[in-house]
């Protein structure tokens, strides 16, 4: 008896992972719900947590998923979610995500500071031309 399944987790852009399993472990909304080879058909919400699978050497593999959904037909699991990143990668968007918030931060200071420095170009002009007898209104 083969103690494998085939699994397809996919991401809302791309896919995460495509190959066997010998299990999958899940965040619903009741807790973990794990799935080894011969499950029987069932459809289960996910929630955003960590997931954990078991590949065919034994080798445990984890993932941070958002909310998504998990369709268990015939021996092939296929897990769908808005988002999936390993551990390892979770940091480093974390950090990406953080540059680019500073980096528009400083931007919209730099545009700030340009436009007072505009209006107050425009104010001293305003009042070189009032000193001069212009009118402006």
């Amino acid at each position: 008896m083969e103690h494998t399944f085939k699994a397809r987790i996919y991401e809302a852009d791309s896919p995460f992972f495509e190959g066997e399993l010998k299990g999958i472990v899940v965040p619903t909304i009741d807790g973990e719900y794990g799935v080894l080879a011969h499950h029987r058909n069932v459809v289960v919400a996910i929630v955003p947590g960590t997931l954990h699978y078991t590949l065919p050497d034994d080798t445990v593999e984890y993932a941070v998923v958002s909310e998504g959904i998990m369709r268990i037909e015939n021996n092939d699991v296929l897990l769908l979610v808005n988002t999936a990143e390993r551990p390892d990668e979770v940091e480093a968007n974390r950090a990406k995500e953080k540059e680019e918030e500073l980096i528009e931060a400083r931007l919209q200071k730099k545009s700030v500071e340009e436009y007072l420095e505009a209006e107050l170009m425009l104010q001293r002009a305003a009042a070189g031309l009032r000193d001069k007898g212009h009118k402006l209104d």
